[in-house]
């Protein structure tokens, strides 16, 4: 692999995952504000480096969060083969209220950035972090929380295999309020036998 690639923790066809770093702040940021209007009302991410360090800060050193940034792979013209080197940040999967113990469970958020939308580089990413989290990380179950009316994220999470199991009135406070939320999961049994 090339100097300059970065660490990723799983690679697919078009995407690699790998951890937040506080260097990865200004790239964040600037797709994370081309992205309001993708984003809103669901999902707010940082778009200034305070916040983006305070966000990342927390993914980085609080051992019950797991960040993950799903990146475009690109190819190094020097090396025409198979080494992927750095691409553009495409979204952001977070694994928060990781427990662990009789539960091994965590709970999931993510986001697409706008120019990434649509082009099934989120689904090819989650599925990286699911393996990721059922394998290195040893978790048995993955949450995924999703706004009735946010049809990108239910879309996303039927996609990768998560179940629906329950609706949630006023579960989550976000924005001002608290909102329904249905639940999503995954077990690592349900991977193994697809």
């Amino acid at each position: 692999m090339p100097e300059n690639a970065p660490d990723y923790l799983a690679i697919g066809p078009r995407v690699g995952i790998r951890p937040f770093t506080y260097e990865d702040g200004a790239e964040f940021t600037a797709r994370a504000r081309e992205s309001k209007d993708l984003h809103q009302p669901w999902l707010f991410p940082p778009v200034g480096a305070d916040a983006y360090a305070a966000y990342a800060g927390r993914l980085i050193e609080d051992p019950t969060k797991a960040g993950f940034l799903v990146c475009e792979l690109a190819h190094s013209p020097e090396n025409v083969g198979d080494a992927p080197v750095g691409g553009s940040i495409a979204g952001f999967i977070n694994i928060n209220n990781i427990v662990e113990g009789g539960f091994l469970c965590g709970a999931l958020g993510y986001g697409a950035f706008a120019h990434a939308a649509g082009r099934g580089l989120m689904s090819e990413g989650l599925g990286l972090v699911v393996r990721h989290a059922f394998g290195k990380m040893r978790l048995h179950r993955l949450e995924i929380n999703v706004q009735p009316g946010n049809a990108a994220s239910i879309a996303l999470a039927r996609h990768c295999g998560f179940r629906l199991e329950g609706f949630s009135p006023d579960f989550i406070y976000m924005d001002g309020a608290w909102r329904d939320h249905e639940r999503w999961a995954i077990t690592a049994e349900m991977t193994r036998s697809r």
